[in-house]
């Protein structure tokens, strides 16, 4: 799926695709214009792939609702985000329509059609970018009853032990050890 790395950033305009993690942040780029740049970890970052819309039974992911979106505008633009906002909510009542009145402000529908022409603009809204990869039953059911196993790494031939080997201890006093050297180097010279 295309839209799996989109991000919003906090303060920001525009969305960005995540392109590489750094040491001290991220590396992104703009779906607009191209150009990459870097960010700190301190910046509020929203993965799209994370957010949800509310619903009176339950939250639908945001891309299931892009979806709705590219499915009743043919892939195509759909309603500018500073439309009036009676235009914004029959928007939404067609995108969405059991959301919850309550819980979804304006500023949300605003936002929705802001990030839906953005992504529509950079051609990421196309019959392909809503296609999940499928799963067969049997991975299905393997996946949700087994964890997974970790494999342990390779252990590496452990080196011969070597033997110890016991030094005879001299107990000579260190004094006359050094003062031996020095007479005898005496009597030579």
């Amino acid at each position: 799926m295309q839209l799996e790395k989109i991000i919003s950033i906090s303060g920001k305009p525009g969305l960005y695709k995540l392109v590489s993690q750094v040491r001290n942040g991220f590396i992104i780029e703009d779906i607009s214009t191209r150009k990459k740049i870097s960010i700190g970890n301190s910046s509020q970052v929203s993965l799209l792939d994370n957010i949800a819309m509310f619903t009176q039974e339950k939250e639908v992911p945001l891309f299931e609702v892009f979806e709705n979106i590219a499915k009743m505008s043919e892939y195509k633009e759909t309603i500018a985000h500073k439309s009036a906002d009676t235009d914004l909510r029959e928007f939404m009542g067609k995108a969405l329509p059991n959301y919850d009145k309550d819980r979804v402000y304006i500023s949300d529908i605003k936002k929705l059609a802001q990030w839906y022409n953005l992504l529509n603009k950079a051609g990421y809204i196309t019959p392909e970018s809503f296609v999940k990869p499928e799963i067969t039953e049997t991975e299905e059911v393997v996946a949700t009853t087994e964890e997974p196993v970790k494999k342990a790494a390779p252990k590496k031939a452990a080196a011969p032990k070597a033997e110890k080997v016991a030094t005879p201890k001299v107990k000579e006093s260190t004094k006359a050890a050094k003062a031996a050297p020095k007479t005898a180097n005496k009597k030579q010279g």
